[in-house]
Formats: structure tokens, C-alpha cells, sequence
């Protein structure tokens, strides 16, 4: 896409903030914000500049939830005005965009800067931080909505709170404050919401100046891919690469000197041109492959 209409794209010091950007509709999701979040994951990862990206939201909310200005024909295909929603080949959009920023090479760290309710709090759990502002209203409202959470929060979920809490939530669809996702694990900090961005760059500067963007990438898959491994062999396997394939590095070289010299690193591998050999070591997977 040449341009977003629905988010903002913004790179600044080796960070990239995406806004939600429909604050007279609390950023409610369309199709429309789909797609342009899809292709802001693609950019991101394709440019090197971009060492860390932190999501956040115009104005009051985060995002609302899916628009559902088309009322109870939200479901039934089509794009109106707000956006409708239809089965695609690839399945629920939700669940497409958890899935594409699991499969990202950079690290992704909500700024939950307001209310996120049904996908607007669905689409973080892929995310790999999340702070949130204080008495933010959260809700996976799903079932109150005569419907089911969806963005593979089964998935993601359950491996985030525990299966309780995650049952919980989804169950009896209630809000619940950002002080409740703190103590049950879902949000990282909270915080009042004029800062939440502000803590929220200052987590993702900390990656982006000190550490190999290689190394990020490979630590962010290591960890992700193995939450669904059957024994602690396949990390060892992993791992095992990885320190080998790192270890003889430039990126390497320039972390022990600059450690011995006491100054900052200048990592200079890219992901785009210097990944070990054996990534990626997983096989990719589509919606249709599990029929």
C-alpha cells in the first residue's frame, strides 16, 4: 500500500510506532485497518532500520473492538462503510494478524493507551509486551456478543494467564480494569495513560540501542516457536544452532569487544541478509493445511 488511511506508520530512532487512527470510532477494526496492519508487519520486517515496533491507539481508546456499525449484519460479508467482516480463504482477520505478527522478526509491544475490548485486545496477545493505562476498561466480550474470541485466542491465550483465567474472561465476557490484567499477568506495567507510549519506547529503545537485531529476531522465534514443543530436546536442538551459528558472527565480535571496551555496541548484521543458514527452521503453516 502507498499509503494508510486507518493507521499511521511512523519510524523514528530504529523504532516504528503503528497508531490505530480512527479515534471518532475508538479505532474500531474494519477490514480496511486489517490490511494496512498486515502491510505495515511486511514493511517492518522487510527494512532493517526498524529494530522494535510499539502499536498504540488515537486518542481515548486503544480500539474498541470490531466496528459494528452495520449492526447485526456485521458478520454477513461485504465491506460497508465501517467495514463488514467475511469468512476468507485464510480465516478470520483477527486470527490472520495474531498469526502474522507471531511469524515477525521484530519485537512488537503494545501501548494499550485505553479501552481494548474483543479484537482490540485479541490482536496484542501475539504482541510481546503489553503495557496498559491505569482503570483502562479490557473485555474479551465475545460471548455476550452471541459469537466466540477469536485471533487464535485459544492459542494465545491460555498460554498468557493460565487456562483459568483465560476461560474466565472469555466466558462471562465481562470488562474487566487494567489493575486485573496486571495481577493475572496479561499487561506487563500500568501506568497513568499520558505515559503508557512514552514507558512503552522506552522498552523498545532499550532493545533497538542495545541489542543484535539478529539476535532479537532469532530470540523472538526460539521462544514463541517452542511454546508448542513436545520436550526440552527440540529448544536444545534450536538453541544449540543458533549459539553456533551467533557465536561466529560479526554481530558477536563486536558485543564481546565493545563489553571489553566499555562502550556501546554497533551491531550491524541485518535480518535481511544475515540469518543463519538453518532459518527458518520451522515449516510454514495455512488455514487450509489442517483440513
Amino acid at each position: 500500500m502507498s499509503e494508510y488511511e486507518q493507521i499511521q506508520y511512523q519510524v523514528a530512532e530504529r523504532v516504528l510506532t503503528i497508531t490505530l487512527n480512527r479515534p471518532e470510532r475508538m479505532n474500531a477494526f474494519t477490514g480496511r485497518m486489517f490490511r494496512e496492519l498486515m502491510d505495515a508487519c511486511d514493511r517492518a520486517d522487510a527494512d532493517d532500520e526498524v529494530r522494535a515496533i510499539v502499536v498504540t491507539g488515537a486518542g481515548r481508546a486503544f480500539c474498541a473492538g470490531a466496528d459494528l456499525e452495520r449492526g447485526g449484519d456485521t458478520w454477513s460479508g461485504g465491506e460497508g462503510k465501517g467495514g463488514g467482516f467475511r469468512l476468507e480463504a485464510e480465516g478470520d482477520t483477527g486470527g490472520q494478524l495474531t498469526r502474522r505478527i507471531f511469524d515477525c522478526h521484530k519485537p512488537v509491544i503494545a501501548a494499550i493507551n485505553g479501552a481494548a475490548v474483543g479484537v482490540g485486545i485479541t490482536m496484542t496477545l501475539a504482541m510481546d509486551m503489553r503495557l496498559a493505562a491505569e482503570g483502562a476498561k479490557l473485555g474479551f466480550v465475545f460471548a455476550r456478543r452471541g459469537i466466540v474470541p477469536e485471533a487464535c485466542s485459544a492459542w494465545f491465550l491460555p498460554r498468557v494467564v493460565g487456562i483459568s483465567k483465560a476461560l474466565e474472561w472469555s466466558m462471562s465476557g465481562r470488562i474487566f480494569r487494567a489493575e486485573e490484567a496486571l495481577e493475572a499477568g496479561l499487561v506487563r506495567s500500568v501506568h497513568p495513560a499520558d505515559q503508557v507510549y512514552a514507558r512503552a519506547l522506552e522498552l523498545a529503545r532499550e532493545i533497538a540501542d542495545n541489542c543484535s537485531a539478529t539476535s532479537v529476531a532469532l530470540t523472538r522465534h526460539m521462544m514463541w516457536k517452542m511454546l508448542g514443543a513436545d520436550h526440552p530436546v527440540a529448544a536444545h536442538r534450536i538453541d544449540t544452532a543458533a549459539i553456533f551459528a551467533t557465536g561466529r558472527s560479526a554481530d558477536a565480535k563486536e558485543g564481546i569487544e565493545s563489553f571489553l571496551e566499555k562502550r556501546p555496541p554497533d551491531f550491524k548484521d541485518r535480518v535481511s541478509a544475515d540469518m543463519p543458514d538453518f532459518f527458518p527452521w520451522w515449516e510454514t503453516r495455512r488455514l487450509a493445511d489442517e483440513d
